[in-house]
């Protein structure tokens, strides 16, 4: 696992403009295993955010310090000199890379009648070193299947940048493959920012099994939708959902009655039913199920819960 990460990381530092990239290759291996992202911000030296925090991955003399032109080669490098077939994307404030990475991008907005059209003048952007860990939702998967074999939709909670979307990558290849146990279940990714299949010119960059359909770079509210017409899904999987347009999308595909794997920030089912939008998803009880992933000596912990019913009893 730790070969796999350090190959990925280096993957990811040949993206860099070459000054860059000589300095983010001179970490060591211990360090690139760890690494999460790779920030670079105009005027400062470029960064390595790992679990613990960003760290300086190059000494902070003139030399050394990032400028607009890296940023400028660098997005055109990874748009393949063709912003224009990227530019919505861009105008959402990332790129999906090809082999999988996904980039971040700050700078000056361009507004058109009250929306953002375009981004220019860039001053930073975060590298994520998408992490696929395959297996990692093998053991849960089977838990989210009731006593009649029928999937429950099920909630992943935790502190952001604990690995919601790894694991919940995963569930989505587990689901889609199937086991001895289940059969392969139809599953439609909605995948608004592009972090689940991380796809690159409509190609998903990671592993989602063989039965899994794609809606890439589409907000939720309008996928969900489109996929209960077009896709006939026994499966949803979205990222955190953050809108009542979102939550009223979720309850119309639970009507339907196809399953939800979604995200969100919290950190237990108690911290979720406090927050507002999220105590109208409770009182819809669509979620049966809560994924709670912990830490414990340093590794990552994956819990199964009842999702309690409006009147408080929890569920099976």
């Amino acid at each position: 696992m730790e070969r796999d990460r350090i190959r990925r990381y280096e993957q990811a530092a040949e993206l860099l403009p070459p000054r860059l990239r000589r300095a983010a290759l001179a970490l060591s291996d211990a360090q690139k295993a760890r690494a999460e992202e790779l920030r670079l911000r105009v005027g400062l030296p470029l960064t390595v955010r790992t679990a613990e925090g960003e760290r300086s991955a190059a000494p902070a003399d003139r030399d050394a310090l990032v400028t607009a032109e890296d940023l400028e080669r660098m997005i055109a490098g990874v748009t393949e000199y063709s912003r224009y077939a990227s530019a919505e994307a861009l105008r959402q404030g990332y790129l999906a890379v090809r082999g999988g990475f996904r980039l971040g991008v700050c700078g000056a907005a361009v507004m058109r009648d009250g929306a953002v059209c375009s981004l220019k003048d860039f001053s930073g952007v975060a590298l994520r070193i998408v992490s696929e860990r395959v297996g990692v939702g093998a053991e849960i998967a089977p838990r989210l299947f009731d006593a009649a074999g029928r999937i429950q939709s099920a909630l992943i909670l935790s502190p952001p940048g604990a690995g919601k979307t790894t694991l919940l990558r995963d569930l989505v290849r587990c689901l889609s493959l199937g086991s001895a146990e289940h059969q392969a279940l139809r599953v439609s990714v909605i995948d608004e920012r592009s972090e689940i299949a991380v796809s690159y010119r409509g190609r998903p960059q990671t592993e989602l099994g063989n039965h899994t359909d794609v809606l890439d770079s589409c907000p939720k509210a309008l996928g969900i939708p489109m996929v209960l017409r077009a896709m006939t899904p026994q499966v949803i999987a979205v990222d955190e959902i953050a809108t009542t347009a979102d939550l009223e999308a979720v309850c119309a595909a639970a009507n339907c009655g196809v399953a939800l794997l979604a995200s969100i920030h919290a950190a237990t089912v108690g911290e979720l039913s406090r927050k507002p939008l999220w105590r109208e998803l409770l009182r819809a009880e669509v979620f049966s199920r809560a994924v709670v992933i912990g830490c414990e000596g340093g590794a990552r912990t994956y819990t199964v819960e009842g999702i309690p019913c409006s009147d408080g009893l929890a569920r099976a």
